[in-house]
């Protein structure tokens, strides 16, 4: 009887997220409301372009959820806003003026002239 080895390889996360990015997510948990386990992007169709971009606190998980653990806290994508983000990289950057997450997104066809939202 010969014995059957299953390897499983590891899927790469739908979104790529920066050391940054990784960093507001610890700072956003460090101060989150009670009961949240995580933060989580989505994208809601809002905008002139259809879609934008959302990251909210999580009170519990979805199983469809894509689950990102970071040193900071767990990241979580929407289930159904993973086909509109594959291969994505999520920033955060600021300056004298702004701050936020910022994504470069290959899915991406256009965006409004705001960047408030984004069509597929």
């Amino acid at each position: 009887m010969t014995e059957t080895t299953t390897k499983t390889r590891q899927r790469p996360a739908a979104v790529i997220l920066t050391p940054s990015a990784e960093g507001r997510i610890a700072t956003l948990m460090a101060s989150a409301p009670e009961g949240a386990i995580g933060v989580k992007l989505s994208t809601p169709r809002r905008g002139c372009s259809g879609l934008a971009y959302s990251v909210d606190y999580v009170s519990e998980a979805n199983p469809m959820d894509e689950r990102i653990e970071t040193p900071g806290g767990t990241f979580f994508i929407d289930g159904a806003s993973v086909l509109y983000l594959i291969g994505s990289t999520m920033d955060w950057q600021e300056d004298d003026f702004t701050a936020g997450f910022v994504f470069q997104n290959p899915n991406a066809k256009g965006a409004c002239g705001c960047g408030e939202s984004f069509t597929v």
